[in-house]
């Protein structure tokens, strides 16, 4: 555990991605291969589980600091972080722990969870009197499942493929299905990923999907591209990107975020492939009666149940609409060009002959004129906008060049001018900021009496730091209330937030739910009462037929 709150420590101290790297390096060639395992599951997004209630966290770290709860409630406002709090207020530790990360795992944290409070108590107790500060900060994290880390994945793949001594892009495929929480990491999966390359590397993959080829934004005009001949044009879906794995006689569904949602979508597990296929594609709910897809919302639906009754499968039927095709008859193809991987793509969906495996169809159109005109129809047709490839790319790892490019061709996002009334403080190094926000418009109807603000969404990511610093700033002398680590705020603050969909929502209190909600900039230039209604958030929603 020592050496891993030190690296942890490291990586959220500094923004310097060497200086990252370096210690990713240093810490995976001295680290116990059983802990280093562990760090690898985190650092790459792995998520704990909360291992015990926030409300039994805070108890017992009052007790053990003996503190008054009004004391420990002013320190949690001013840190803004319930486990650095935690770490703070704690008297020194009378041991030192040489535990490593993998015990405390599984043989400390992992007992935590459903146990008794008392027993909780004990042990909490216990661990609290054998970590220092940085180390009581980061057990707090792990068992409160609040863990994250300002690392890239792509930056732990190149620190493990330089102590391995072999290419990222196969480290890269090797940590495919890592994070998912259902395998525990051990020792000897830890060798494997940073073992030499063997000539039996393809057969060691299991039921482990591929890396995913990302693509990049498309700025400007997609003339810049050359010849639209040399493009392969489909419309970008609003699903779940998935790949959908073969092998073994048994189907893998794999969510990009390294998820696998076999048991989500039995439909699409029942498919039948051919022995040694790897499809990519997107998981969508469909609207088979008019042929197109369904609102993502109904797909939310689809993932938010625990339990898919026949009812459910019934009304919200998944589909694969595949675009690519990564394995073969248990052949890796991703070194094919585009062209060839969709002419072969295209054979396979038409021998399977099943309604959940559809295939995206090409967009064709005399110039890239013609083709922006279609684009303009991307919401009507219940799509993002359109995916440009280049016919002759390999698929490649993540969002990279070297072998081609992936372009997608976004529509503009919806906007809407929204009035600050909420902000919570950031994680990490800006745990002393407010960055997070919560956004309202104003609702006009009579019946209230008076004109309120109704909150709808909120929103973390578009200011840059003196823009945050600045808000902050302004947050602080507009403070109204206190809530824990929320602060409600006299509404002198106007923002533009874009958002990509909306969609009715009984769960919001405006009614509407928008998706991927971001700040596009500060408006200065309006004031409180010039901010939209939520008529306005209405007439958006009627115009995306949602």
């Amino acid at each position: 555990m020592r050496e891993f709150a030190a690296l942890f420590a490291e990586l959220d101290e500094t923004t310097a991605t060497n200086r990252k790297l370096e210690a990713l390096q240093q810490y995976f060639s001295t680290a116990a291969p059983e802990n280093a395992a562990w760090a690898v599951y985190f650092l790459a997004g792995g998520k704990p589980k909360q291992a015990v209630p926030t409300k039994l966290l805070r108890q017992f770290a009052i007790e053990y600091a003996v503190l008054d709860e009004w004391l420990f409630e002013e320190s949690y406002q001013a840190v803004g972080d319930l486990a650095e709090t935690i770490a703070h207020i704690l008297p020194p530790p009378e041991k030192r722990s040489d535990v490593g990360l993998a015990e405390w795992m599984t043989e400390r944290i992992g007992p935590l969870r459903g146990a008794d409070p008392a027993v909780i108590r004990e042990a909490l107790f216990s661990y609290w009197n054998e970590l220092n500060t940085p180390e009581r900060f980061l057990f707090c994290k792990l068992i409160g499942g609040g863990f994250r880390v300002g690392v890239s994945k792509l930056l732990v793949t190149r620190a493990l493929a330089a102590i391995a001594a072999v290419d990222s892009k196969l480290i890269a495929q090797r940590l495919m299905g890592w994070t998912d929480g259902s395998v525990r990491p051990t020792a000897a999966k830890f060798l494997q990923l940073i073992a030499a390359q063997s000539d039996e590397e393809h057969k060691l993959r299991g039921g482990q999907p591929y890396p995913f080829f990302l693509a990049h934004q498309l700025q400007g005009d997609p003339a810049a591209l050359g010849e639209l001949t040399d493009w392969q044009v489909e419309w970008k879906y609003d699903g779940i990107r998935a790949q959908l794995v073969r092998r073994g006689a048994l189907n893998y569904l794999w969510s990009r975020g390294e998820d696998l949602i076999s048991e989500r979508f039995p439909e699409l597990c029942s498919l039948r492939l051919p022995e040694g296929t790897v499809v990519d594609g997107e998981v969508l709910v469909w609207d088979h009666a008019n042929d197109v897809p369904a609102p993502f919302a109904e797909l939310q639906r689809r993932i938010g149940r625990k339990t898919l009754s026949a009812k459910l499968l019934a009304e919200l039927p998944a589909v694969l609409v595949c675009y690519d095709l990564l394995e073969l008859d248990g052949v890796d193809l991703r070194a094919l060009p585009q062209h060839e991987r969709r002419a072969l793509l295209e054979t396979q969906v038409a021998a399977c002959d099943q309604p959940q495996l559809k295939i995206s169809p090409l967009i064709h159109a005399a110039s890239w004129e013609a083709l922006a005109t279609l684009r303009t129809e991307s919401r009507n047709r219940g799509v993002e906008g359109m995916m440009v490839k280049a016919k002759s790319a390999q698929y490649g790892v993540g969002r990279t060049k070297d072998v081609g490019t992936w372009w997608k061709w976004k529509v503009d996002p919806y906007s809407i001018d929204a009035v600050l009334i909420y902000a919570q403080a950031g994680h990490g190094r800006r745990a002393s900021l407010y960055t997070d926000y919560t956004f309202a418009v104003w609702d006009d109807d009579e019946g209230h009496g008076e004109r309120r603000l109704v909150p709808f969404a909120k929103a973390y990511s578009g200011l840059t730091d003196a823009e945050i610093a600045q808000v902050d700033n302004a947050i602080r002398k507009t403070t109204i209330e206190k809530f824990g680590p929320v602060r409600s705020v006299k509404p002198t603050m106007v923002f533009e937030i874009g958002f990509e969909g909306i969609a009715l929502s009984s769960r919001h209190k405006a009614g509407i739910a928008v998706r991927f909600p971001r700040i596009l900039r500060r408006r200065d230039d309006k004031t409180v009462e010039d901010a939209d209604t939520l008529d306005t958030l209405k007439g958006l929603l009627a115009a995306a037929g949602a």
